[in-house]
């Protein structure tokens, strides 16, 4: 059974009434948490879709920044966006529900983040509601505010990007630990890493624009540091 089946299932039983913590407790044990992590993702980002008003987006569009979803299962994956956008029940509670799952401030945590972070900016805006609607998800999954800056940083479009910021480091920070904190990030950023968290496989394109980011933010100290090369 592929992805967007196993999800379709679990959203039909949301839709026919079933509570969300049935459903998630069925999805707490790999590899069902797959299935949790991207029933999160496309419940929040639906319901982030009306956050700046603009309901007509093609949210299914969207949903490819974050997801790989073949030809044969675009049907599916619109289906599963109709589902849980008719949904009445409030973000927060999908955002609580999918927080009990993973340890509090979790990786997968921050990783279902950026997958909203992605959807957020697919249309080329970051809109302040947007922002608020995410900052919220982010308190609720107990992420500390500077994790949260470093992703914004790398995704908004109206906000300076600072490479720094990117790296979760401070410009005085010696070369040395900037470097380390380089290299952490892109262990943390590698798909069997990403998967091993929960994380589905058809989502870790993700990680292509986290390393993408992450080596950019090095290079860029690397050469403010030591001055452009002859």
């Amino acid at each position: 059974m592929s992805l967007w089946s196993r999800i379709t299932d679990a959203v039909s039983a949301l839709a026919k009434g079933e509570g969300l913590s049935n459903v998630f407790e069925r999805l707490r044990s790999p590899p069902e948490r797959s299935v949790a992590f991207a029933i999160a993702v496309i419940a929040l980002g639906a319901k982030m879709a009306k956050a700046d008003g603009l309901v007509t987006r093609d949210e299914v569009t969207a949903f490819r920044e974050v997801f790989h979803i073949p030809k044969g299962d675009e049907a599916r994956a619109a289906h599963v966006f109709n589902l849980a956008r008719q949904d009445t029940a409030g973000f927060e509670l999908y955002a609580h529900r999918i927080g009990t799952m993973f340890r509090h401030g979790s990786e997968v945590l921050e990783d279902l983040l950026e997958g909203l972070f992605h959807i957020a900016v697919a249309d080329g805006e970051y809109h302040p509601a947007e922002d608020d609607f995410i900052q919220q998800v982010a308190t609720i999954f107990g992420i500390e505010e500077r994790r949260f800056h470093i992703m914004r940083a790398r995704f908004a479009p109206n906000v300076p990007h600072d490479p720094y910021t990117v790296l979760g480091v401070e410009p005085d920070t010696p070369l040395a630990e900037i470097r380390k904190a380089w290299r952490r990030a892109i262990i943390d950023s590698h798909p069997d890493q990403m998967i091993a968290r929960g994380v589905p496989p058809e989502a870790v394109a993700m990680a292509t624009k986290r390393l993408a980011d992450v080596n950019e933010a090095w290079e860029q100290i690397q050469g403010h540091i030591t001055g452009p090369k002859n």
